[in-house]
């Protein structure tokens, strides 16, 4: 059978002491600080864009002129240069609609350090729970174990580790490994398809009438701690001088709350994984809606001059939306599916909440409240939850894109394009007898 190279990140959590964390801490620093001077060696340069070459040679000079910039190894600042220049080519490229580069602050950019050559990090493995793994000027670090690695023990995968990143998280270090394995070409799914719908209350509607949801990412006391420590925090600021620097009682406070919020984070990616997975082993096609989710995200604040409306309740939907991660649900689930001979499609999202899934018209206040969907049209009449209903539409309007036949689970043929139906009390007036005359 033909053979592909499945390229794929595994995340592992680093066991450092104080002297290591340190070092890490100061190289990531001094990426940034690299970064920040690419930016503006490649920007303000007489009005011309510097070239790839002459960026690098600015590199080397300026690594035997300013001393803490040798903290970090020179494979790491070539990785800083071959991450900016992507990022460019991102901005430049219709296909990656990215933002612009620019500069990182030192209390908002992600601290994170590149390892290029997979060769320089000398994975052993040291028992069931722990391994060790050699980083560039830190020294043999312990690392939990909880994948067998390719190419480094003999009951692991076919395949090598190509490189790694160091991220730090909250406060501790993970290293995510970049690793290549062999494997078989995946035969086409044989499952049946399905519609899905992200909410907000309802986190994952499908269209055979199933509804995957999760409790709340933190216990009660873990909430009520985060309350205290927001409060705790915003009353540290309030009492700081203007023009000082971050108090060491502040930062111990914004530790905390960053734990808390990454142990939150840990718990949502983890449910989306096991959630996704099992979607991709079950269907064969997962359809989802097309969604702008940074546009749905966008302020009501307005302006000055014309101030917005409900800026409270669209910051808490707003806030909602992020909680749920909808995108990164997605992404999860496209490389699972096509790991399974699956796929994920994307239809236009327009209408699919207001149309009904059995007779395809939109008619107004059928969308009777957030969980309801009642159709108002005289001839149908359906009854049922709307986040089934909007996923139901959208399982339509892909196999009505693939000239397959379309149905409403069990009912007449859907075809034609959406018709828009009268209010009830219009259709009633429509159908009812004339009078004498």
């Amino acid at each position: 059978m033909e053979t592909v190279i499945r390229s794929r990140a595994h995340v592992a959590r680093l066991n450092l002491d104080k002297a290591q964390t340190a070092l890490l801490d100061g190289q990531a620093h001094d990426a940034r600080a690299l970064w920040n001077l690419l930016h503006e060696f490649f920007t303000f340069r007489q009005g011309k864009l510097a070239s790839l070459k002459d960026c690098d040679t600015a590199i080397r000079q300026a690594r035997k002129e300013i001393d803490w910039l040798t903290d970090l190894p020179a494979q790491a600042a070539q990785a800083v240069l071959k991450t900016y220049y992507q990022a460019w080519k991102n901005f430049w490229s219709p296909e990656h609609p990215a933002k612009r580069p620019k500069f990182k602050a030192r209390g908002r950019a992600r601290m994170s350090v590149d390892i290029p050559q997979g060769r320089d990090l000398q994975i052993t493995r040291l028992n069931r729970r722990w391994g060790l793994v050699n980083l560039p000027k830190v020294g043999r670090v312990k690392f939990r174990w909880t994948k067998d690695l390719p190419g480094v023990t003999k009951a692991g995968p076919a395949g090598r580790i190509t490189g790694a990143r160091l991220v730090k998280t909250a406060t501790v270090w993970d290293i995510v490994f970049r690793t290549e394995t062999t494997v078989q070409a995946p035969a086409p799914h044989q499952g049946p398809k399905a519609g899905m719908d992200r909410g907000v209350n309802v986190p994952l509607a499908l269209s055979t009438g199933e509804h995957l949801g999760h409790g709340p990412w933190l216990t009660d006391g873990e909430s009520r701690r985060l309350l205290r420590l927001e409060r705790k925090a915003a009353r540290q600021r309030a009492t700081a001088k203007k023009g000082t620097l971050r108090s060491e009682r502040l930062t111990r406070t914004y530790d905390q709350i960053a734990k808390l919020r990454a142990t939150a984070k840990r718990r949502a990616v983890d449910w989306q994984h096991q959630t996704t997975t099992a979607l991709a082993d079950r269907f064969s096609a997962v359809v989802v809606e097309d969604l702008r989710i940074a546009n749905m995200m966008a302020s009501a604040s307005g302006t000055v001059e014309e101030p917005g409306t409900g800026v409270a309740q669209k910051r808490g939907l707003n806030r909602a939306i992020a909680g749920q991660a909808w995108g990164r649900t997605v992404e999860f689930l496209t490389y699972k599916a096509a790991d399974r001979g699956g796929r994920i499609s994307k239809v236009h999202p327009h209408g699919t909440s207001q149309e009904c899934h059995r007779c395809t018209t939109i008619t107004p206040g059928s969308r009777e409240s957030q969980s309801r969907f009642a159709c108002k049209n005289l001839r149908c009449g359906w009854i049922g939850n709307a986040d089934t209903n909007a996923a139901r539409n959208q399982l339509h309007r892909y196999n009505k894109a693939a000239g397959q036949v379309v149905t409403g689970c069990g009912d007449s043929p859907v075809g034609g394009s959406v018709k828009r139906q009268a209010p009830r009390s219009a259709a009633r007036a429509a159908h009812a007898p004339r009078a004498a005359a």
